[in-house]
């Protein structure tokens, strides 16, 4: 006779069947050779994170039918993914034409039902609360799985907007505001769950300026505690290289640095009290 299962309160993952997720990633490196296409997937947007990590973090840390909060959508992977996986969503999104873009990469009937996305500014009380409206139409009091992939920093401009963080006027700043947009997540999830952070480091003036390791910083002084870190490899997510290949080769050894290869996935969790 078959054992009931045996799950944790944040996952479906059944614990007495342990060895059939040979799927879900328990290691701290991750080495994907490609991006996840199809399924509603493309890469078509600059700063857009690869499928795959959305699919491990929400087999492990999210049940069927439960919700994802995203403060950073982007072109939407998230909420693609979590329709996949029969999960819900409500992405946050400061461009309009991007939410627009999203809304139609999106089924209908889903929108507005399993999928709420929301123009606005992830540091204002404003979008605060018409995240916690999305949540009340859902029928939750708070999500289950919080999403952060900030820009980093300025290494890409995505918008003109002074609440843009990529157009943060110095590294201090960009924190600063990361911080508010953490401190409002927390709020928003429901204790004892969990928050994934995408995030990479950058160059400046010659300096490297570990944005992941100050970000996580951050993170914690809101309340989180720091679960894993995951290096994850940027291969898989890039365009048109070419020969930029051999230009940075050679910035590389003329000015005695190392070119990023990889970014972190890391993984918070909020206590239960």
């Amino acid at each position: 006779m078959d054992r009931p299962s045996k799950t944790k309160p944040w996952s479906d993952i059944d614990l007495n069947r342990w060895r059939d997720y040979d799927h879900v990633l328990t290691d701290s490196l991750w080495l994907f050779s490609s991006r996840a296409s199809g399924d509603g997937h493309k890469l078509d947007y600059h700063g857009n994170f690869i499928p795959q990590i959305v699919t491990q973090t929400l087999t492990r840390y999210t049940k069927a039918g439960e919700v994802v909060l995203d403060v950073f959508l982007g072109s939407g992977t998230s909420a693609i993914e979590a329709l996949n996986l029969g999960r819900r969503c409500i992405g946050v999104e400061l461009k309009p034409d991007l939410i627009e873009y999203v809304r139609g990469k999106l089924p209908a009937d889903r929108l507005g039902t399993d999928v709420h996305l929301i123009v606005g500014d992830s540091t204002s009380q404003a979008t605060t609360d018409a995240v916690r409206a999305a949540l009340t139409a859902m029928g939750e009091t708070h999500a289950h799985l919080l999403m952060l992939h900030p820009p980093y920093h300025d290494i890409i401009h995505f918008s003109d907007r002074a609440s843009d963080l990529s157009n943060a006027p110095d590294t201090d700043a960009f924190l600063d505001m990361f911080e508010t947009v953490a401190r409002r997540g927390y709020d928003l999830l429901a204790p004892g769950r969990f928050a994934v952070l995408v995030i990479g480091d950058k160059y400046e003036k010659g300096e490297l300026i570990p944005l992941g390791f100050w970000c996580m910083e951050r993170v914690n002084r809101v309340g989180f505690k720091t679960k894993a870190i995951v290096v994850k490899n940027i291969e898989g997510n890039e365009r048109g290289k070419g020969r930029s290949n051999n230009l940075w080769r050679y910035r590389a050894l003329a000015g005695g640095y190392y070119i990023f290869k990889h970014e972190y996935v890391i993984i918070f969790r909020k206590p239960e009290r």
